[in-house]
Parts: structure tokens; sequence; C-alpha cells
């Protein structure tokens, strides 16, 4: 494993060192993982098996009271401060902890609702979220309103105490286990584009929903299409007001793409993961080696895992200043999805022509051995999720807009097409 520093120097004067109360919150955090981890690798989180035990893992983080430490504790949180926070997401991380199912619902919806949410939504929909009694999608891309999801065409039209909701909405994360949805829908076609749209809470269990599985290349089927037919939804599951749901919106896609706080623990223990396949390979494949100039490239994700730990304790320090800068998120998504991408891409080449086959492979197992296939299971799975990373919460192209346009006060996209014609 590679050695790395245990405290960084951020650009705005400040060194992470931990005090006290801090140190006794990670040693306690660290203490309750260790004891209550599950025993054993759990099945897939894409199979029923596999979702139902890690629902139970969520309970028992509930129970006592880890589920959302940030939360306020009449919901089920710890009144945690930011910095708390990120060092659970941390001890998480390190921990090996199984992968959390109801994201979407945790660090979307959850911090939307205690923005803009009723008192009675938050009463209703908080504790349960933390529970996984109730597992949460999010409704936002449509086949035509992707990257420019401001284009959605699904519409909701009021009916006395309800909308009713017809559209379509796809690459739905978590529909095929999910029991309801978040959404942004049309309520006034007449208002300009970003205007005139609201999100509603939906039921997928309500008449006329009809969820449709969508089967990735790595077996997932939680993925899906979900398509609405008259659907009734009443006026009270407005999340924020009607017609202001774009501002909720970019409220919650802001909190997707800086949800980073302890990411950094994730990359470096990837780039770790690749070094140790260098050397699994390196045994077995002498001086076979796809490229000759892998080692430097690996050199350079490790230096970059590197800076992306500075960036994401940067990001820490002035989120508890409260100096951070709106186009943050976009800059730390952007450097986080392509850096992964970069790492699980090198893992393939590593393995030149052998890389095309798959977890499992009679020829991989009995060339490289079980640490190997361990490694592989898991690297299989993010290389094609590191992909898709580069598209959703905004595509690496958008990312680089808002960077361009909100952080360095270069013009808007439109007008240069506009110049140039």
């Amino acid at each position: 494993m590679v050695a790395r520093p245990d405290t960084v120097t951020t650009s705005v004067g400040m060194t992470l060192r931990e005090d006290d109360a801090h140190q006794r919150f990670r040693s306690k955090a660290r203490a309750w993982l260790a004891s209550n981890l599950p025993s054993g690798e759990l099945p897939p989180a894409h199979t029923r098996e596999g979702f139902e035990l890690r629902r139970d893992w969520e309970r028992r983080l509930f129970e006592a009271g880890w589920a959302a430490v940030h939360w306020p504790s009449e919901y089920g949180g710890r009144d945690a401060t930011v910095r708390e926070s990120a060092i659970f997401t941390e001890e998480y991380l390190r921990a090996g902890a199984p992968e959390r199912i109801n994201g979407l619902g945790l660090n979307l919806l959850g911090p939307a609702l205690l923005e803009f949410g009723t008192l009675a939504q938050c009463r209703r929909w908080l504790p349960s979220i933390l529970r996984c009694d109730d597992i949460w999608c999010q409704g936002f891309s449509e086949p035509d309103a992707g990257s420019d999801l401001a284009g959605l065409r699904s519409v909701a039209r009021r009916d006395g105490d309800e909308f009713v909701v017809d559209g379509q909405k796809i690459w739905t994360s978590l529909a095929g286990f999910g029991d309801w949805i978040f959404a942004l829908v049309r309520t006034d076609p007449l208002a300009p584009k970003h205007r005139g749209i609201t999100m509603l809470a939906i039921d997928l269990r309500s008449e006329g929903v009809d969820i449709r599985p969508l089967r990735q290349l790595d077996g997932d089927p939680s993925f899906a299409e979900v398509f609405f037919s008259g659907v009734r939804v009443p006026t009270d599951q407005v999340i924020g007001d009607v017609a202001d749901g774009w501002r909720v919106a970019m409220h919650a896609l802001g909190l997707e793409r800086g949800s980073s706080f302890g990411a950094h623990v994730g990359c470096s223990r990837d780039v770790d993961a690749l070094v140790r396949l260098r050397e699994i390979v390196a045994e077995h494949l002498a001086d076979d080696l796809a490229d000759g100039d892998l080692d430097d490239r690996i050199a350079r994700v490790l230096v970059r895992s590197e800076a992306y730990r500075a960036m994401s304790r940067r990001m820490l320090t002035r989120d508890e200043l409260g100096i951070a800068h709106p186009a943050e998120a976009s800059a730390a998504k952007l450097f986080r999805t392509e850096l992964r991408h970069e790492t699980f891409d090198l893992g393939i080449e590593l393995l030149g022509e052998l890389g095309e086959l798959s977890p499992g492979s009679d020829e991989l197992s009995s060339r490289f051995g079980a640490e190997f296939d361990a490694i592989w299971r898991h690297w299989h799975h993010e290389y094609w999720y590191a992909r898709a990373a580069k598209i959703f919460a905004g595509t690496s192209e958008v990312q680089r807009n808002i960077i361009a346009e909100r952080w360095l006060g270069l013009p808007k996209e439109g007008r240069d097409v506009a110049r140039a014609g």
C-alpha cells in the first residue's frame, strides 16, 4: 500500500489537524464499524439477496445513529459538524463497509427536504430514508433532456388537490428496487424554459407507473426507464414551491457533484489496487506487459490521487468557513470522474488482450490466482461505472462549461457560437 500524509495544508491557510473532539469522534466511529461490519463478502448489490442484506445493514446503522451523522437528531442523525461528517465517511470507506443503497435519498433528497421541504414532509420521509423503509430514485433525465435538463417534457396537470402526471424518465438509477421517485415535471408549459418546472415526490407503486429495467453491461438491473400515464399525485407531495423545481434541482445536483468528502479515500484505494494489480501482472507476464510507459502513467494517477485528496480537504475547510465557491463542486466532480476513468482504463491496459476477459474466466484464474480474481471482479464493475460517472450528475462537458463561465468568467457557450456565426 502507498504511504500517504496525515495532514494537508490548504490554500486558505489552515492545516487539517484534528483536535481531541475530532479524534474521539473518529475513534468512536472506527470502533463501532469494526464491531458491527457484516462478516464475509455480501452478494452483489444489484441482486435481490444482496440488496436486502444491505437494507438490513442500513437499519443497523440507523439504530446506532450512524445512518446520516450530519442530519438533525430529531430525524435520526447526530447533529454532526461538517468535519465530523467527513470523518465518518472516511472511516466508513476505509473499513470497506457495504455500499450505501439509498444514496439518492440520503445525499440528494434528504438535504433538499431539509432546505425546501415542509415540516410534515421531513417527518414523513427523512426517518424512512435512513431506515431504508423507502428507497428513492431520481427522475430528472428524459430521452430528449439529458444534459439539457430544462428541456424535459414530462407534464403534471393540476386537478383539484392532485397533479396528474404523464411522461417518461430514463437512466433512472435504483428504479428497479425503488419505492419512491423525486421527479421534475413541467407544470406550466407556457413559462420560460427553466421556469414552470416543479419537483414532485411520486410513489412508484401508484397506478399508471410502469418501470422497465435497463440491464447494464455489468449485469446490474436496477437501472430503468420509468413511464407515467395519468399518475395522480397529491399536491402535498410538491417539494419546494410549484414552478420552483429548477432551484430545488440545482441545489440537489450541487450536492451530488460536490459530495466528495471522503471520496478521496475511494480514489486512493483504487490507485493502491492498481499498483497491486501491476505487481501481480508483472509476476506472471514478465516482459510481456502491453505498454512500456504504463509505470509512468500509474505514477501519474498516483500523483493525481494525492492532488484530489488535497482538493477534497480544501473544499472541506472552505465549507466549514462558509466560503465555498459555487463552481467548486463542478471542479471536484470533473477531477474525480476523470481520475477514476484513467485509473480503471490503466488496469484494463495492463493485461493487454487478456483485459477483454470477464471476471471468473478460467484463463485469468489459472494464470493469476485468487487474489487477482477478487481485484478483477471489482475492477470490471468499476471500469464500466467510471464511464457512467462522466455522464451522471452533469457530463464532463457540462462541468467544464460551468467552470469556464462561473469561475473563469468566460462567455457563455451560446454567445461564442453567435459571434462565430
